[in-house]
């Protein structure tokens, strides 16, 4: 009896301690698993912290790459503005010049108008007065019909020589050619002065012409003598023309003393020999406000 209580006491004992024995056994591995798992755990964490690490480094390097990709499209917009407000500035400039330009363009339009409005009124004098010079010569031609004198064909001009008009050197009229001038000055006149064709005539010109003996001044002189006294001689009512004549003769005469600068040269001499009789003379003739018209026609297209 007392045996068999001790070997279960024994047995109870013994079985105690196994079960400490195999609890602590079994703490100590769940230990171990905690720790193995909490390695791995931190193990994981720690690869997930590299990784996220490394991420961030990429986002980082991604972001830098952005925030320069950003500067330089920023300093790419500053240049476009830059050029924009160049452009703009360009654009304005260059539509100030057009602007001023239209101006100029209108300017010259308006100018070259009224050049065209002046020629078109100026032609249309002109048109009014095609052919007076002919008409003019015919009358002058008719009136000396029965005379001696000879009106030029192409400038209605007509010549009294020196040799008949003055004595050598002198500047004082004959008495033979007064009475020459009594019968022609009247005729030519009172051609140039009738109604017909006195606003035509801008200028009636007496011109006296020396030979080419002596000196060019001694000769201006008398050249100019000679054709101022023959101006004289039309300007005295006794030779033939009317006081109201004279009043218009004295609005359009001009008188000239031409020395040698203009001689006769004999025809069909090789040498353009001087034709010193012929040379030695005084010319009346005619300008027409024709001529002023064509001078005005030329100032015009000139300015064109």
């Amino acid at each position: 009896m007392k045996n068999r209580r001790r070997g279960r006491e024994a047995f109870g004992e013994h079985s105690y301690w196994q079960s400490y024995s195999d609890m602590m056994a079994a703490l100590l591995l769940i230990f171990i698993l905690i720790i193995a798992i909490t390695l791995a755990i931190y193990k994981q964490k720690t690869t997930d912290l590299e990784n996220t690490r490394l991420e961030l480094d990429r986002a980082q390097s991604q972001l830098d790459q952005t925030i320069a990709d950003l500067e330089s499209s920023k300093a790419e917009v500053e240049k476009s503005n830059e050029e924009l407000a160049s452009s703009l500035a360009e654009l304005q400039q260059a539509y100030e010049q057009a602007a001023l330009t239209q101006e100029e363009l209108n300017k010259a339009y308006l100018e070259i108008e009224s050049a065209k409005q002046e020629l078109a009124v100026t032609r249309d004098e002109l048109q009014d007065i095609v052919g007076i010079r002919t008409d003019i010569i015919g009358a002058l031609q008719s009136a000396f019909n029965n005379s001696s004198m000879k009106v030029d064909a192409q400038t209605g001009s007509i010549t009294f020589s020196s040799d008949v008009l003055f004595r050598y050197n002198s500047a004082t009229l004959t008495a033979d050619s007064k009475e020459t001038l009594r019968e022609i000055i009247p005729m030519y006149l009172d051609v140039l002065l009738q109604d017909q064709f006195r606003g035509y005539i801008a200028e009636i010109i007496i011109e006296g012409h020396t030979d080419t003996d002596g000196g060019y001044q001694s000769n201006m002189e008398l050249s100019y003598e000679r054709a101022k006294a023959v101006s004289d001689f039309c300007m005295d009512k006794k030779n033939g023309l009317t006081e109201s004549k004279i009043e218009q003769l004295q609005q359009i005469l001009t008188v000239n003393g031409k020395s040698w600068s203009n001689p006769v040269y004999k025809q069909g001499s090789d040498a353009a020999e001087v034709d010193m009789p012929a040379s030695r003379r005084v010319e009346i003739k005619f300008r027409l406000k024709e001529d002023e018209m064509i001078e005005k026609i030329s100032g015009i297209l000139a300015k064109e």
